[in-house]
C-alpha cells in the first residue's frame, strides 16, 4: 500500500498544497506550528474520518474560508484509488471512492495508516480516556465496524444519563436503555480484549528487542473474555450500582469505565515506570500495530511518524527506524534531517513547509 500524493484545499493552514507521495520513505521538515503535523493529520483523517487532535471537523477549515477538501491518491493491490473527503460549514462532510459517493463504514477499508506522534509517547501518563481512545482508533484500523458500536453506546449512554438526571425516572425505560447498554458494551469489550490479544503477540516481542531483561505485559481491566460472560457481569454491576447512577445521575458501569493495565516487572507502568520504560512500551505498540495490520491486511499500512524521533533517545531511534522495513511507506516530519542517518536517507523525498506553503 502507498499513498501517491495528497492535495490539500483550505485545510487548517494550507490554502492550497500538492505533494506527490510517490516514495517508499518522505521527510517534511520545517520550524514549529508551521503545517507539518497538519499534513500528518489530514493523512490520518483520509484515513480514518477523524483526527486525535480534535472532535469538531470545523476546526480544518482554514480561518476565514467556508470549506476544505483532501484528496489522495493511493495504490493498493495493483489498484489505483481516489480518495476525497469534502466538508462546507454547517453541512454534513461528503466523501467519496474513486469520484463516487459512499459510507464512511465502507471508506475507511481503503487506507490503513498508523500514527506514532509526541502526544502518543504520554499514552501511559494519561488518564484511561487517552488510552481508550488510542485502543479504539486502532482497533478501526482493523475493524471498521468498531466506530460504529461505540457510535451506538454513546448514543444510548447519553440518553441513559439524561434520562437519570429526570426528577422522575421511569425505571421502565432504564430497563430498556441498560439492555440496549448490555448487548452494545458487551461487544466493545469483547472486541477490545480480542484486538489486545492479537497485538500482544506482537508487542511483547518488539519491547523485548529493546530491553530484553524485563518482562512487560498489558491487560485490559474487565475480568471476563468471553461474550455470554461480559454481558452477564455488565448486567450484574449495573444492577448492584443503580443507586449510585441515580445519586451521580450517570452511567457508571461499562466500557466507558474500562482501562488498559501496563505491568513490567508485575508493577504498574502507570505509576512506576521510568520515561524511558513508557517510551519503549508506547514504541513496541505502534510497531506491533504494523505487523498486526500486516498479518491481517496481508499489505503494510502507511506510517506516520510526527515529531517523534526528537523525544526518543539514540536506542530507541535507532530500534524505530531499523525497524522500518522498505515495504512500509514511512511519512516522517522534524525540524531538520539531523536525527537521521546518511544511510537513511538515501532515495529518501525531503520536502520544507513554511507557513503552510512548500519552500526550496
Amino acid at each position: 500500500m502507498r499513498l501517491k500524493n495528497l492535495k490539500l484545499l483550505n485545510y487548517r493552514n494550507c490554502t492550497e498544497l500538492s505533494l506527490d507521495f510517490d516514495y517508499n520513505k518522505i521527510i517534511i521538515i520545517g520550524k514549529n506550528a508551521q503545517g507539518k503535523t497538519n499534513i500528518l493529520e489530514s493523512i490520518y483523517f483520509l484515513s480514518a474520518l477523524k483526527s486525535p487532535r480534535t472532535s469538531n471537523i470545523k476546526d480544518f477549515v482554514k480561518f476565514g474560508e467556508k470549506n476544505f477538501k483532501i484528496e489522495g491518491e493511493l495504490f493498493k493491490s495493483d489498484t489505483d484509488i481516489l480518495l476525497e473527503v469534502d466538508y462546507e460549514l454547517n453541512k454534513t462532510k461528503s466523501v467519496k471512492l474513486n469520484g463516487l459517493k459512499t459510507t464512511p463504514k465502507n471508506y475507511k477499508t481503503a487506507l490503513n495508516t498508523v500514527l506514532f506522534s509526541t502526544q502518543d509517547l504520554l499514552l501511559l501518563r494519561g488518564s484511561p480516556q487517552d488510552r481508550r481512545d488510542w485502543l479504539d482508533s486502532a482497533i478501526s484500523q482493523i475493524y471498521p465496524t468498531h466506530d460504529e458500536r461505540l457510535s451506538k453506546y454513546n448514543k444510548i449512554r447519553i440518553q441513559k444519563n439524561n434520562l437519570l438526571k429526570e426528577e422522575k425516572v421511569n425505571f421502565d425505560l432504564l430497563d430498556v436503555f441498560n439492555e440496549q447498554l448490555v448487548i452494545t458494551g458487551s461487544n466493545i469489550i469483547f472486541t477490545r480484549q480480542k484486538f489486545l490479544s492479537e497485538l500482544k503477540k506482537f508487542a511483547l516481542n518488539k519491547y523485548e528487542g529493546i530491553s530484553s531483561k524485563e518482562k512487560f505485559s498489558f491487560e485490559y481491566s474487565f475480568p471476563h473474555s468471553e461474550i455470554e460472560d461480559i454481558a452477564e457481569a455488565l448486567r450484574k454491576e449495573i444492577s448492584e450500582r443503580q443507586s449510585e447512577e441515580l445519586a451521580r445521575h450517570q452511567a457508571c458501569v461499562g466500557p466507558h469505565r474500562d482501562d488498559i493495565l501496563f505491568s513490567i516487572d508485575g508493577n504498574d507502568s502507570t505509576k512506576f515506570a521510568s520515561q524511558g520504560q513508557q517510551r519503549t512500551i508506547v514504541l513496541a505498540l505502534k510497531l506491533a500495530e504494523i505487523e498486526l495490520i500486516q498479518s491481517k491486511k496481508g499489505y503494510s499500512p502507511v506510517l506516520l511518524l510526527d515529531d517523534v524521533l526528537a523525544e526518543l533517545d539514540d536506542v530507541r531511534q535507532n530500534y524505530l527506524l531499523k525497524s522500518i522495513s522498505n515495504d512500509i511507506q514511512t511519512i516522517i516530519t522534524s525540524v531538520d534531517t539531523l536525527l537521521f542517518e546518511d544511510n537513511f536517507l538515501q532515495n529518501v523525498k525531503i520536502y520544507k513547509i513554511s507557513n503552510g506553503v512548500l519552500v526550496d
